[in-house]
């Protein structure tokens, strides 16, 4: 048994079972914030009601995301303690900010929005949940900066055998995380307009609470299409900045093997990694080197410019990559059909089963996405400065597979758990109006 591998398995078991529960907190914290905004605004009982209904699924979905946040911070100590002794004066100092500020605001007004419906005037407690979607969206932000470190580290100086902080400045500017950060809120936000999208159009097409669910359509419609749409953009930015600092990522990405000027963007792609060469069709001259490098005439380095020993896993990347391109397109579809109905008297069957049997594709989208960004990162932990097998704590692989059997069943049951509440809550409805 390979330690390394075991650990790398464990992490990724634990930060993708918790990344379940990250965009949709980032998303419906804001689409809640919007709905009581229209209540403050209005009058409306309706918004008040919907604030309260999506409010209590976003807690279910909020209190199980903090029971499985908290053993990834554990891991680095357990799993990663040379990564924590190398770059821990800088990557720690990010995670601290983050629960520190970020994640004590977001718990601590998120209590004050749930007990205060009674005792608060509608303003303030508006202004409370607005907190919560500020403050869940900033721990975003340190979490991200800490990964656009390993990504792209900068702000640093080698001293005392160690990366020791240099510029704080610098890594909170670090521009590679902003991109990643503007991508990921992007999706996540529009995750959470296509879970208030599939919930809502399920229950119109069942007929229940037909005002109620057309209203939290309407919004979630304009708010899914806006933020599908700005997610292209922001994946198009992130592209080239993945080609300026990482260009053997963009490499194994594209699964080009050979330096080329004018690169095309070929529509069907199946590399042949053991021969080193692709089966190509459909090509649109110049596209990739335009995507990459705003340019048609742009040279894009092949994989074969690199050390063999520096390529990360090419067809893990090269499909998650191509797979997340399709379902970008999809959800624009999806989003304004949406958008379309939006207002129309009847909802569609054919449009209900979209939504509601297509849920889980931005959750997957959002998973291939990290696949991506974290695959093509290897075999270095910190891009360019430590590599993953120098990482890993010197523990026992019998103690990972251990650890890692006990995570795969306690987040199975945590899942389990989670799915059920939701559909209960869901399938329920709003309380009844007073």
């Amino acid at each position: 048994m390979d330690v390394v591998l075991l650990s790398r398995l464990q992490f990724a078991v634990a930060v993708f079972f918790h990344f379940i529960f990250v965009p949709l907190t980032l998303g419906l914290s804001v689409l809640i914030a919007i709905m009581e905004t229209r209540y403050v605004r209005t009058g409306d009982e309706t918004y008040k009601r919907m604030a309260k209904f999506w409010g209590k699924l976003f807690i279910i979905n909020f209190t199980l995301g903090v029971v499985t946040g908290i053993t990834l911070v554990f891991q680095f100590g357990t799993n990663w303690a040379r990564y924590s002794e190398y770059v821990g004066d800088i990557f720690g100092s990010l995670l601290a900010i983050e629960a520190t500020v970020a994640f004590f605001l977001e718990s601590t007004f998120l209590a004050i929005w749930y007990f205060g419906w009674k005792h608060l005037s509608k303003r303030i407690h508006a202004a409370t949940i607005w907190v919560v979607a500020i403050a869940s969206n900033l721990s975003a932000v340190w979490i991200i900066l800490a990964n656009g470190f390993m990504q792209h580290p900068v702000g640093y100086v080698l001293q005392n055998n160690r990366a020791e902080l240099k510029s704080f400045w610098e890594v909170i500017t670090n521009p590679y995380a902003w991109g990643q950060f503007f991508h990921t809120i992007s999706s996540s936000w529009m995750l959470a307009g296509f879970f208030v999208l599939a919930i809502s159009a399920w229950q119109l097409y069942r007929k229940f609470e037909t005002d109620f669910f057309r209203k939290s359509f309407r919004i979630a419609a304009s708010f899914t299409l806006l933020m599908a749409i700005l997610m292209v953009f922001t994946g198009h930015h992130q592209g080239r900045i993945v080609a300026k600092y990482q260009p053997l990522k963009l490499a194994a990405m594209e699964a080009q093997w050979e330096s080329e000027s004018s690169v095309p963007f070929n529509l069907f792609v199946i590399p042949n990694v053991k021969e080193q060469k692709n089966v190509e069709a459909l090509p649109i001259p110049g596209l990739m080197s335009w995507l990459s490098h705003g340019s048609f005439s742009a040279e894009i380095k092949g994989l074969k410019s690199f050390p063999k020993e520096d390529w990360p896993p090419i067809l893990i990347s090269f499909i998650s990559f191509r797979l997340m391109i399709g379902l970008g397109v999809l959800f624009v579809v999806m989003a304004g059909c949406a958008f379309f109905f939006r207002r129309k008297p009847e909802m569609p069957r054919w449009l209900a089963r979209l939504l509601v049997w297509g849920l889980p594709f931005p959750y997957i989208a959002l998973f291939l996405g990290w696949t991506l960004a974290e695959v093509g990162r290897q075999p270095w932990i910190v891009y360019g400065l430590m590599r993953t097998k120098d990482a890993v704590s010197p523990v026992p692989a019998e103690n990972v597979l251990i650890s890692l059997v006990a995570f795969v069943l306690i987040y199975s049951a945590l899942g389990i758990l989670d799915v059920y509440l939701l559909q209960k809550y869901a399938r329920k409805g709003p309380d009844p109006a007073v």
